[in-house]
């Protein structure tokens, strides 16, 4: 009797919720624009909001977790946000120890040659600049705990690095990566990879570490092997364009091209070292992505906001027209965003983020949190922002944001001969609560995430606190876009927050 009457005033609550949810909602829309009531200041009315707006720049700590694609690259020449220099740091490890190349029978003749490879997944920025790349060791880098694997190092995070293992620098052309590159003496071809040749020094250092060469090689435990090769650091030394590399893709690997003799007579063949060739330590190698901006001096946000992905940019928004805003039936309450023209060129090349992100600012802490908006990010997952309804948690599960609801993907519009963008955020459910229930009028940040976190709900058992980081549909450092703040001069460009309603009666 007792675990029955528990389990209907469990029902109840959950019920309560529910319906409590609902009631944030007298009459709005959901489905789309084409159904709401067309503004005619008799039953159906449209008010327009000034939103004040501020530049800001994040000092940002975000990890990468180990199955994204990272940058490699360097943006030298962006008119509006300046420069990128993006390096990769990784670890590529034999499969197992003790380690030795080819089959147990084979006699060892000589090494070829050693090419570092990287699966190549896109790029950004100008791809008809050719990129030059360097490779450099990772040094021991003592108690910094680099080549931890519980550690998902931030992208502000770079070790030291020691001699230049490279033959000479790298010249990549991005279009030549879709063409298939010739390997292993006409053998086999690759496409969509990037192929680093190391020098002839180092090729040979390694392929003396076999241990059916040599009884006390490198190759006999994972810490012998570290101690000889910690890591490699990629560097681009010069291009206009940042390359995405999956590590965890097959192409992502160290060749080792060899000549050996089994049986008949020599040939010549090729041992890989993966990334991840297995499911732990000591197959899979650490990793950084340590990505540079160097921007010129940005503007106080009021005419002009600039809005650059992670390692990024954002803008406070303030809508005090809304603190106090009667009581009415909200059918649609979007932010209207726009970007401002420059260069087309220049803009069709440094393109604009994928999506950006809309979250709030709650001021009545002694210290200011940033939560997620209430409602409106997916209207049929519930969720509570302030983490205080039990059962409910502060984000859709998932992570799943209703973009098509919600907004805030990239769009396009003509203006005059040229395209430029376009983003537009669905409040409505957001400002219905508002009105109705009289709820604090918090300030609004704006930004174009790779991803981000709610420190505030973060539990003190993961120090990384990866697990607390909700993805979002950018790349790392892909994408920027300057766009109109809510006093620029031209309305065109304007920020404006526009409300249709109808009265109460």
């Amino acid at each position: 009797m007792l675990r029955r009457f528990v389990s209907l005033c469990v029902t109840g609550y959950i019920s309560l919720i529910v319906l409590n949810w609902s009631c944030t909602k007298i009459d709005t829309t959901n489905i789309g624009g084409d159904l709401i009531p067309v503004v005619d200041n008799i039953n159906t009315f449209a008010d327009t909001l000034d939103i004040f707006t501020t530049q800001g720049v994040f000092n940002d700590t975000t990890r990468l977790t180990l199955f994204e694609n990272y940058s490699l690259g360097k943006i030298s020449n962006d008119p509006l946000f300046g420069q990128t220099d993006s390096r990769l740091f990784m670890q590529l490890k034999p499969a197992f120890y003790p380690y030795y190349i080819g089959l147990a029978n084979d006699t060892l003749i000589g090494v070829d040659s050693v090419v570092l490879c990287l699966a190549y997944k896109g790029f950004y920025g100008d791809s008809t600049t050719p990129i030059f790349l360097t490779v450099n060791e990772i040094a021991s880098q003592g108690n910094d705990q680099w080549d931890t694997l519980s550690i998902l190092h931030p992208i502000n995070y770079a070790p030291t690095t020691g001699n230049v293992l490279s033959a000479q620098p790298t010249r990549v052309y991005i279009p030549d990566l879709a063409k298939y590159t010739v390997i292993r003496r006409g053998k086999d071809s690759v496409q969509n990879q990037i192929r680093i040749k190391l020098s002839n020094s180092f090729a040979q250092d390694l392929f003396n570490s076999d241990t059916t060469l040599v009884g006390n090689g490198n190759f006999r435990t994972d810490s012998f092997f570290r101690a000889f090769n910690n890591g490699f650091a990629i560097t681009a030394n010069s291009g206009n364009a940042l390359m995405y590399c999956g590590l965890n893709d097959a192409l992502t690997r160290l060749e080792i091209h060899y000549r050996y003799k089994h049986g008949a007579g020599p040939d010549t063949t090729v041992n890989y070292f993966y990334y991840n060739n297995g499911s732990g330590a000591p197959q899979r190698g650490a990793v950084a992505n340590n990505i540079v901006r160097t921007r010129p001096a940005l503007p106080n946000g009021r005419q002009e906001l600039y809005l650059q992905t992670t390692p990024g940019t954002y803008a406070n928004l303030a809508i005090p027209g809304l603190s106090g805003y009667t009581n009415r039936i909200v059918h649609r309450a979007e932010i209207n965003i726009e970007q401002i023209p420059d260069n087309p060129i220049t803009d069709s090349v440094f393109r604009s983020p994928n999506f950006l992100y809309l979250d709030l600012i709650d001021s009545s802490t002694t210290t200011p949190k940033w939560k997620p908006i209430y409602y409106d990010l997916n209207p049929g997952a519930f969720y509570d922002p302030d983490y205080k309804i039990p059962g409910l948690p502060y984000f859709p599960i998932g992570g799943q944001v209703d973009f098509g609801y919600f907004g805030g993907f990239l769009r396009k519009k003509a203006d005059g001969p040229v395209m430029r963008s376009f983003y537009q955020f669905n409040v409505t459910r957001y400002i219905q609560q508002l009105v109705t229930k009289s709820s604090p009028n918090y300030q609004m940040r704006l930004f174009a995430p790779q991803s981000f976190s709610y420190p505030q709900y973060v539990g003190a058992g993961n120090s990384n606190k990866i697990d607390f980081f909700i993805p979002y549909n950018n790349s790392i450092a892909f994408g920027r876009v300057r766009v109109g703040g809510g006093e620029h001069p031209n309305p065109q460009y304007r920020m404006r927050l526009r409300v249709i309603y109808s009265n109460i009666k």
